[in-house]
């Protein structure tokens, strides 16, 4: 295939890029489409897999007829079967009608199976039977029918994987693996990741007719060295974020970089490619660390207004909400957005009142919770639902708290 042959794909179905990896995706697609051969895409999620069998399609001798895209993952088990191959009439509750399926529909034709690796193992056999002899029986019916129809599957699943589980069968696996076609992750396509940047910040600027936004050397740097789990729909999504909030239209490392998510940079900045997983690793733990930190605060919260009420003695039933002190306004505010820095300062200020009242110091948390709910239960007669709204917390969170605790509804302290 000549340049000036792949650049005018690359036009018409609007891809970006140079990689050779790529170009020799491309390059297979196009040979291929000649033939009736079954085409299996394989890549990660967001490479733009769905692109190779319209590819193939637009240049096979069945671009007149039908090209129906398949989500095998988004059709429930119970009715996978009806769709591809239809259904009669009666054949199972709410079959008010016989129904065509898609391989009935697209006789002649193309049908795209993405995610094929979602299929379950009867659809599966079902499939193997169409590829092989071109038959196939709608759910309901004994009568065979015939349908001639080009097979392009795709899948992120590893299917070798999948056979060795039992979860897909191996001979299915070879018969739509005739030509595999293998889509290059968008990290693995360093020199275009900034071209196809720059076309999705076009697009949004030219749809809301605002000013497109630009990178500098160090946002691009920034940019095309990051991991991109997401491939290109993760980088679609991140121009369009930036190019509606941020004012500047000239987009720094340092704003770059809130929109990133601290999933580590490519081996290229990293030195080798085990850190990647280190990154991984580091995001769990500070995900794991804010959930602590967020569980102590509420304990913290709990404990304090215990306390206060300890102290106060019992408090109205009409007693607003206002006047328990909150030991959240104490501490510093959480950040809207996780940062880099685990070292930020979560210690707890205490009340100068607190650290002189050395009593209230030797209580633990549950004793001071057991002894305002006994004293809750005994002023309402031991009736729970009043006694949890004198301590501002539902009736089953109560019910719940006293089994914890010990404490039955007859309990006296």
């Amino acid at each position: 295939m000549t340049a000036n042959e792949l650049l005018s794909v690359k036009q018409r179905f609007g891809i970006i890029g140079n990689t050779p990896a790529l170009n020799n995706a491309l390059e297979v697609a196009m040979r291929v489409a000649a033939t009736d051969l079954s085409v299996l895409v394989t890549g990660e999620s967001g490479v733009g897999k769905e692109f190779f069998p319209q590819v193939i399609h637009a240049y096979s001798a069945r671009k007149h007829n039908k090209y129906i895209a398949v989500n095998c993952g988004a059709i429930p088990e119970g009715t996978i079967d009806s769709e591809l191959f239809g259904h009669e009439k009666g054949s199972f509750t709410g079959a008010i009608d016989s129904r065509k399926g898609y391989f009935e529909e697209a006789d002649g034709g193309t049908i795209f199976l993405d995610e094929v690796g979602e299929l379950p193992i009867s659809t599966q056999v079902r499939l193997l039977r169409v590829l092989q002899t071109g038959e196939f029986m709608r759910v309901g019916s004994a009568k065979v029918q015939k349908t001639n129809v080009r097979v392009v599957a795709a899948t992120n699943n590893d299917l070798l994987k999948a056979i060795a589980d039992g979860r897909f069968r191996e001979d299915l696996y070879y018969r739509l693996n005739t030509v595999p076609i293998v889509v290059p992750a968008l990290r693995e396509r360093r020199e275009d990741i900034y071209l196809l940047f720059r076309k999705f910040a076009s697009d949004v600027a030219l749809q809301y007719k605002m000013p497109a936004i630009t990178l500098d050397e160090g946002a691009r740097a920034m940019l095309e060295n990051h991991h991109w789990r997401g491939n290109i729909r993760q980088l679609k999504n991140v121009a369009e974020q930036i190019s509606a909030i941020e004012q500047s239209r000239t987009i720094t490392a340092d704003i770059l970089s809130r929109y990133l998510p601290n999933e580590g940079y490519s081996v290229r900045t990293m030195g080798n490619s085990s850190e990647g997983g280190n990154y991984e690793s580091m995001n769990t733990e500070r995900e794991l660390l804010y959930k602590i930190l967020f569980d102590m605060r509420s304990d913290i919260n709990d404990l304090k207004r215990m306390m206060m009420e300890a102290m106060r003695g019992n408090m109205p039933q009409s007693a607003p909400a206002e006047r328990h002190e909150d030991i959240a306004a104490l501490l510093p505010a959480l950040p809207a957005h996780p940062t880099n820095d685990l070292s930020y300062d979560y210690d707890v200020v205490e009340d100068e009142d607190d650290i002189n009242d050395e009593p209230m110091q030797e209580l633990t948390k549950q004793d001071v919770q057991r002894e305002q709910i006994i004293q809750a239960l005994q002023k309402h007669g031991y009736r729970r639902k009043p006694a949890a709204r004198d301590l501002f917390i539902s009736e089953r969170t109560l019910y719940r708290r006293m089994k914890a605790l010990g404490i039955d509804d007859d309990t006296k302290l």
